[in-house]
């Protein structure tokens, strides 16, 4: 089995994140993706953060109906930081026999030799790089990982313009699934 492993904040998930992961199952021939929101991300520091289990809810809204796409409450349930060499371990050892595809994106490629325990990285996945239209693979100062290049649809939604919108009254329409839209509404999250 080809797992692609699509990990994140989801601070909201928008059409944006179903688009490069359907464009790597595609692209690299992936049985799977599997979508995994991270209790607390240690890389990034978002002002405003929807709880874990909101977070974890609108993931499930939004691939529902797609069925190469699953999603993993693993760092949810583990809690605190949410490192990937822990939660590769723990899939490597559920799964021995998979292929693990890690979907990363240029900016977390260049730093990724600063993640903890950066080298065992290599060993447990290889890594697909996201890249938008015109922009090259970053290098990867990691030695020995196997890195491949995805150029998926150009698409330029992020979760902080969503947020923002979201504070300031704007619609967030046809920028996440209409299902996570109205969770939004519904929660009043980002508000």
């Amino acid at each position: 089995m080809r797992l692609g492993i699509f990990g994140g904040t989801f601070n909201p998930i928008h059409l944006g994140h179903l688009l490069i992961a359907e464009d790597a199952a595609e692209a690299f021939h992936l049985d799977r993706v599997v979508f995994i929101p991270s209790a607390t991300p240690p890389h990034k520091r978002p002002r405003v953060i929807a709880p874990a289990p909101h977070r974890m809810r609108m993931v499930k809204l939004a691939i529902q109906g797609n069925t190469r796409f699953t999603s993993s409450d693993i760092e949810v349930r583990r809690g605190g930081p949410s490192y990937s060499v822990e939660t590769l371990r723990h899939l490597r050892a559920a799964m021995p026999r998979a292929e693990f595809f890690f979907l990363i994106g240029t900016d977390s490629l260049r730093e990724l030799h600063k993640w903890k325990e950066a080298p065992a990285l290599v060993n447990l996945c290889e890594f697909i790089c996201v890249t938008r239209p015109g922009e090259r693979v970053a290098r990867c100062r990691l030695r020995g990982a196997r890195v491949r290049r995805l150029t998926g649809h150009p698409t330029d939604v992020s979760s902080t313009d969503i947020r923002n919108r979201l504070t300031h009254g704007g619609t967030i329409r046809y920028l996440v699934p209409d299902a996570v839209r109205r969770y939004i509404e519904r929660c009043r999250l980002y508000r």
